[in-house]
């Protein structure tokens, strides 16, 4: 029996230097880390319009003196908690813009301006606005102003109007005989009328605890459940919560509320970081889903290519990232992501211009075989398959299309169009794949000089996901090959005891959740469901022990590089729904 979870039962804890605290919809959180790799002791509102800025520091201090420092913090879905002695103080994003801070008696709370200076056309303004008394921050760095409401308590104000090198900081604090004090920080762009405070802050903690447990009860349902584990318990809930609290509205060049990779550094969509995280959502919110499948074609260009990232006021086109949307669509389709006869025909064109891209710039004329330009452009930036040469026809890249070009043959005939061409050239590729085979495997190799790249790292086994498309034989040599790969927590991305492997080696090494998930599916489909199901156990386990890192290390388990990121959380939750639909047990 399963009962819909409650934020009244304990929400499983996080480190905020880890997890940011932030809210579905707002481009702000809470958190210490303000840059890449960068983590500071106080807390502090970071924005990410126009890239990732720390804009305020936010520290409280106890009125009966002592060091500033030396607070608790502890977070739940709703609610940031700042303990120390007898003080108390707590936040909670009343809306996507707003923020509500409030503290007892025994605590003040300073917001300190993060840049450290302001020039004429860096840093940060403060001034008091006449109309209402509140205090208002303006940031070069992300365009926005940061309006601070005293909502109950005083307010002081240093540094306003002041300019160049400044402190300017803004105190609240309780009134004499009154038993707290409580600020609102909102953010926005040019102007907006006084806030008026309709609601207590109890009752936005209460919405924000409803919001966030229904999008769980319906990304994870399973967490529910008394017989999960509890550590795939608590796991599917920080999951959904990274997912969710990553999730901005529509602004800049991101045009469809959009999950973003991290609301730490990683602060873009990636355009086939999407398709995961449009994966873990399928089920429980189509439209949502298909908004996060089809963010990057709003950015197709005129040659069917889609840009390399995007972010809120970034578009990248200088490289691109691997056509992985074909399975991503199927697997959609597969979770119940049902499509108008509108979008349908929609999603054929723009499938159908992203895939010409690849067959019409990406091959040399008169070879079947469509190529890289760089590590990037397959999304394994550093792989060893590059290091020889970078322009390379490698098999993954020849996998992924042939599995696109049969979608679009699908897509063809349910939008009345002949899909006999896509068939065509799905052969065609098919074909050429076989020029890649080394009897044991498959290898990329150089466009210009035609000799092989190397073949200790994971990419050239990606080709697995066409599996069930390709002879027997090469489906179990295949599966044979990632085997060489595993480690404790899954399938490493370099040979663990080749020379080129490297523990923090990005994509030499570590484990990462793309390239475990594609492995996976594809040996499943290719009927060696055991290592598929041996790999989705280590990979849980991993995140159940190391968190939703950007990668981990393949030996040990911990989590490498952004420590939030929701490709990981996605393709975790995607990985237990898959079990628990199976009725495999969970351990």
């Amino acid at each position: 029996m399963t009962r819909r979870p409650s934020m009244a039962s304990p929400f499983p804890p996080f480190d905020l230097r880890q997890i940011p605290f932030s809210r579905r919809g707002a481009w702000v959180n809470l958190s210490p880390v303000v840059g890449a790799h960068r983590t500071v002791d106080d807390v502090h509102l970071v924005s990410h319009r126009t890239g990732m800025h720390p804009v305020l520091s936010v520290a409280p201090r106890s009125t009966t003196g002592g060091s500033p420092g030396g607070w608790d913090v502890g977070a739940s879905a709703s609610v940031l908690r700042w303990t120390r002695d007898a003080a108390t103080v707590e936040a909670v994003f009343a809306s996507r813009d707003t923020l509500r801070i409030r503290g007892d008696a025994a605590s003040v709370l300073r917001l300190g301006e993060a840049a450290a200076e302001l020039t004429p056309f860096t840093g940060i303004y403060l001034f008091r606005d006449p109309r209402d008394a509140s205090a208002v921050f303006t940031s070069y760095e992300t365009g926005c102003r940061y309006r601070v409401t005293a909502v109950r308590g005083l307010l002081r104000v240093e540094g306003a109007e002041s300019l160049g090198a400044a402190v300017r900081a803004v105190e609240i604090e309780a009134s004499d005989g009154d038993d707290g004090w409580e600020v609102a920080i909102e953010e926005f762009e040019t102007s907006r009328p006084p806030l008026v405070v309709s609601t207590s802050f109890d009752d936005d903690v209460a919405e924000v605890s409803a919001e966030f447990a229904d999008f769980a009860h319906r990304v994870a349902p399973w967490a529910a459940d008394e017989f999960v584990p509890p550590a795939t318990r608590d796991a599917s809930v920080l999951a959904a919560y990274v997912l969710w609290s990553a999730t901005v509205a529509p602004a800049g060049f991101l045009t469809r509320e959009s999950v973003l990779m991290s609301k730490h550094w990683m602060d873009k969509v990636w355009s086939w970081d999407h398709c995961f995280n449009a994966l873990a959502l399928a089920s429980a919110d189509p439209a949502l889903a298909l908004d996060q499948f089809l963010a990057p074609f709003d950015h197709q260009d005129a040659s069917g290519a889609l840009p390399d990232s995007i972010a809120h006021s970034e578009r990248l086109y200088n490289f691109v990232k691997p056509p992985i949307h074909g399975w991503a669509l199927a697997r959609l389709r597969d979770e119940g992501v049902v499509l108008t006869d509108a979008e349908r025909r929609d999603v054929y064109d723009k499938l159908a211009r992203w895939t010409g891209f690849w067959l019409d710039e990406r091959r040399v004329p008169g070879r079947a075989l469509p190529h890289y330009h760089h590590g990037n452009d397959s999304g394994w930036d550093n792989a060893t398959v590059f290091d020889r040469t970078r322009v390379v026809e490698s098999p993954d890249l020849a996998a992924f299309l042939i599995i696109q070009l049969d979608e679009l043959a699908n897509l063809a005939a349910e939008v009345g169009e002949d899909g006999a061409v896509w068939r065509v050239e799905r052969d065609r590729v098919a074909a050429a794949l076989q020029e890649l085979w080394r009897g044991d495997g498959f290898a990329a190799r150089g466009v210009d000089d035609g000799l092989d790249a190397s073949r200790t790292s994971l990419l050239p086994l990606l080709a697995v996901t066409a599996a069930d498309r390709l002879p027997a034989e090469v489906g179990a040599a295949l599966a044979a090959g990632v085997e060489a790969f595993l480690t404790p927590w899954g399938p490493a991305t370099e040979l663990p005891d080749g020379p080129h492997y490297e523990s923090d080696g990005y994509w030499r090494g570590p484990i990462w959740a793309p390239s475990t998930l594609l492995l996976a599916d594809g040996l499943r489909r290719a009927g060696h469901a055991a290592l598929a199901d041996d790999i989705g156990a280590r990979f849980r386990r991993l995140c159940e022990s190391g968190g939703f890192a950007e990668n981990f290390d393949a030996q040990t388990g911990e989590g490498l590089r952004d420590r939030a990121y929701t490709w990981t959380a996605a393709a975790y939750l995607v990985f237990v729904r898959d079990a628990v639909r199976r009725g495999d047990v969970l351990s």
